[in-house]
This record gives C-alpha cells, sequence and structure tokens, in this order.
C-alpha cells in the first residue's frame, strides 16, 4: 500500500502540447494532475484537457484550479478552489460528481475547508520554494499541526524533494504536490520515478 498520494500540478511555463505529452509519460505514478493556468481562458484550459486526454491521462486523474465551469463541462475528475473561488460548500451541494479540494495556508483555513465539506486540502508552502521568493515557509511544525487538527488528506506543497517525503509523511500529511520538481526536470519521467519510490 502507498504511504502517500503523488499530485502534479502545471507550472504555466510548459506549452499545452508539452504538459500533454509528458503527463503521459507519468500517469500511471501520478494520484492527480492539476491544471493550473491561471492566465488561459476556459477554451483553453478545456483544450488542454483534451490533449491530456489524448495522451491517455484518465479523465478521473485530471483536477482544473478554480475553474469549476471547465472541470463540469470536460466531466474530469475534480476541481482545486482557491481564496478567490467559489467556497466548497457551494460547489459540492451543486455539483455533486466532483471531487473538491481547497488551498490552504493556514489552521483557521483548513478547519474552514473541512467544514465546507472539502475532500482534501492543500497545504503550502512546506519548505522555501523558487516559486514563492520572499515569503517565509510554514515548515513541518506548522503542518503537523496542520494535519492533526482535521480529518480530511492533507497535502503538502512547497520545496518537496524526494529527500524530504519522509519527514513530510512523518508530519501527517496523506500525500504531496510538486510542480517544477518534476515538470521542470531533465527527464520528468525519471523525475516521478524517484517521489514515486519514497510514496511506496
Amino acid at each position: 500500500m502507498k504511504k502517500g498520494l503523488l499530485h502534479i500540478i502545471s507550472t504555466g511555463n510548459q506549452k499545452p502540447a508539452h504538459l500533454a505529452q509528458i503527463a503521459g509519460q507519468i500517469h500511471p505514478y501520478i494520484d492527480a494532475i492539476h491544471i493550473r493556468e491561471k492566465t488561459k481562458t476556459a477554451k483553453e484550459i478545456h483544450e488542454m484537457v483534451n490533449l491530456l486526454l489524448d495522451h491517455n491521462v484518465p479523465l478521473t486523474k485530471i483536477i482544473i484550479n478554480d475553474r469549476i465551469d471547465v472541470a463540469l463541462a470536460s466531466k474530469v475528475g475534480g476541481v482545486q478552489l482557491a481564496y478567490h473561488s467559489l467556497p466548497a460548500d457551494i460547489v459540492k451541494k451543486q455539483f455533486t460528481s466532483l471531487r473538491v479540494g481547497s488551498s490552504v495556508h493556514s489552521i483557521d483555513e483548513v478547519q474552514t475547508a473541512q467544514e465546507l465539506g472539502a475532500d482534501y486540502v492543500i497545504f503550502g508552502h512546506v519548505f522555501p520554494t523558487s516559486s514563492k521568493p520572499g515569503l517565509e515557509s510554514k515548515g513541518l511544525n506548522q503542518l503537523e499541526l496542520i494535519a492533526h487538527h482535521v480529518s480530511i488528506p492533507v497535502i503538502a506543497i512547497g520545496g518537496i524533494k524526494p529527500t524530504n517525503i519522509k519527514g513530510v509523511i512523518e508530519a501527517g500529511a496523506q500525500g504531496i504536490a510538486v510542480m517544477s520538481g518534476v515538470l521542470e526536470s531533465e527527464d520528468p519521467l525519471v523525475a516521478v520515478k524517484e517521489y514515486y519510490q519514497h510514496l511506496i
């Protein structure tokens, strides 16, 4: 049995066709791939979903950030909600087929996400990361506090490398989310296998 879940989140730096090609290679080793493309239109995100499907990525593994409309139209597995998104309870009530995750950064936010019915939360950033320059990382102690404060799964994000996965899981996270560590590595398939090996 796997020790933890592995979510991959798009960086916004890959062209859609390249992202889809990578996703087609790595999907057997991951539990979810998030399309997190803040500058793309609904139409462009929908087209990205179709590219992933062309590379045999299962719909159930695809999660779209924020855009509930595209998630529903594309019939993907879930939606990841940010602070500016619709609240989880509204989404869960209206769209019962969607798996709903919430992005959180504090114990108050994780508590609220659970109360509103989120299926899981992504918490971070746990370690220093180039995607959040100048922002102080939360650290393993805060992760442990968060993970033991709620009953829903906590997925850790931010600066996670194969070498620090053990500490993240021991702190109570039920999985990790990775962006550039896989998608911007020299060989994404080799990279994802290394992460995967630390989660089984």
